[in-house]
């Protein structure tokens, strides 16, 4: 089948991160701005990246499908963050996007308006929140917030609010994987009016820091 691509707009559900590099005890930000760049300032020497990913979807309500996906993730600085499956059955394509909202940090402001919403606290860690709202405005996607650690800068979990009252939750674990701090899994709860599923995303061995084409296509 053809290989389908989804983007990553940089931009990931409730575990939190473990054990992560200290922030080094200053005051954080309380500017969407200073968060962003501090964010996309993780892994300075980190120019590339591709995994492996591995997606296990559960539909807890009717129709109870289970499909399962694989693919590679692909990165490469400054905000190039990409996902290609190997195959997406039709019925699974919306599952698919889930993981395409939180890769890039940098590309949320193209879209979205993003305001710092305050401080908040998952598993025990303090967390900066930014609020995105669409710049154009949308009859379907409320709002989304954006937990982000306050020590590492990493993105812990993303909420999608709906209009009709649906919620999407993805949480993002991390690992020390060679001298980067790399995601490692992902957990999304999906509860839409009439959708109910989870789905959970397991990353294998990074190889940095190698060639990227244009959407995840490898150079020759």
């Amino acid at each position: 089948m053809k290989t389908i691509s989804f983007s990553l707009t940089v931009a990931s559900l409730v575990s939190v991160l473990g054990a992560m590099p200290a922030g080094g005890g200053a005051a954080p930000p309380l500017d969407a701005r200073t968060v962003i760049e501090r964010m996309a300032a993780r892994n300075p020497s980190l120019a590339s990246y591709r995994a492996r990913v591995h997606v296990d979807i559960r539909m807890v309500s009717f129709p109870f499908l289970a499909p399962k996906l694989d693919g590679t993730s692909y990165y490469k600085r400054p905000d190039l963050y990409v996902v290609v499956f190997d195959r997406m059955p039709s019925y699974a394509r919306n599952f698919g996007r889930l993981f395409n909202d939180v890769g890039n940090p940098l590309a949320w402001q193209r879209d979205q308006n993003v305001t710092f919403d305050g401080i908040s606290w998952l598993g025990g860690r303090e967390m900066l929140v930014l609020r995105l709202t669409k710049k154009i405005h949308s009859d379907i996607l409320d709002h989304t917030l954006a937990y982000v650690d306050a020590a590492s800068y990493t993105l812990g979990q993303m909420e999608w609010y709906y209009t009709s009252g649906g919620k999407i939750t993805m949480s993002e674990q991390y690992r020390l994987e060679g001298n980067y701090w790399v995601l490692s899994q992902q957990h999304a709860t999906i509860r839409m009016p009439y959708v109910r599923a989870v789905a959970d995303a397991i990353y294998g061995t990074y190889q940095t820091n190698v060639p990227i084409g244009a959407f995840g296509a490898r150079t020759p």
